[in-house]
């Protein structure tokens, strides 16, 4: 059962028992009434909080206040979650375990040495050598080399990706800080266009599904305090 409706049915049922009992009927008609007092105000004041209600002055604060929730929405995630200095840390940090996972072998194996091959071949026979090669068959005379150039380039290769001087060079390539004001710029743009599909209707929704279920408790002890204060009220 709701929580403000089960506390007001408390009240009303204190009210009706200090109506009808024969004892303590001034207390518990007291206790009832500061209790239902209590639990109402505090409902309405939750009511107002997300609906207009005619006449009350700052009802309906948070559909009046909907621009000033979509600002305090963008600062919470951009201030809080995506900080340019925050976000610029990580790639730093990202940048110094490079080292750590960078495996130039899946890259290395990846690469075209037929074809750096063919390029060798061709700036060589457009050299001066080209035409003592030409003699001796042309491109044709290096075509026995092709798979011992794939394994040494291939291997020369590798032996440079795995020095650490070769890493550290790789890592400081990377920048840090135009990569984040890129990173940030893009994440804002998309939470503004978010923001922007958000009417002040689903705006309240949202707030009213995180808090509403929580601001229940509001009423239970407005009841509550209410219905002691009526009692201590009963015996003056």
């Amino acid at each position: 059962m709701n929580k403000g409706l089960f506390t007001n049915l408390v009240a009303i049922g204190l009210i009706l028992a200090g109506l009808l009992s024969p004892v303590v009927a001034d207390q518990l008609l007291s206790a009832g009434l500061f209790a239902f007092s209590g639990a109402i105000t505090n409902w309405l004041a939750v009511h107002m909080l997300f609906e207009r209600v005619p006449l009350l002055y700052g009802s309906g604060v948070i559909p009046n206040r909907f621009e000033e929730f979509k600002s305090a929405i963008k600062n919470l995630v951009m201030e809080q979650f995506f900080k340019r200095d925050n976000v610029e840390r990580f790639i730093f940090e990202e940048e110094q375990l490079l080292h750590q996972w960078f495996k130039p072998s899946k890259l290395l194996d990846r690469l075209n040495y037929d074809q750096l091959f063919d390029k060798l071949v061709a700036a060589i026979m457009e050299s001066s050598f080209g035409g003592m090669l030409g003699m001796m068959g042309g491109a044709s005379a290096l075509e026995g080399l092709r798979a011992s150039f794939t394994d040494r380039i291939k291997s020369a290769l590798k032996d440079m990706a795995d020095q650490d001087s070769f890493k550290s060079v790789l890592a400081e390539s990377v920048d840090a800080e135009k990569i984040s004001a890129d990173l940030v710029h893009k994440i804002e743009g998309i939470v503004d266009a978010r923001l922007e599909e958000l009417t002040p209707q689903l705006v309240k929704q949202i707030i009213q599904d995180m808090i509403r279920q929580h601001l229940g408790w509001l009423i239970v002890w407005g009841g509550v305090f209410g219905g002691v204060i009526g009692l201590a009220v009963s015996f003056v």
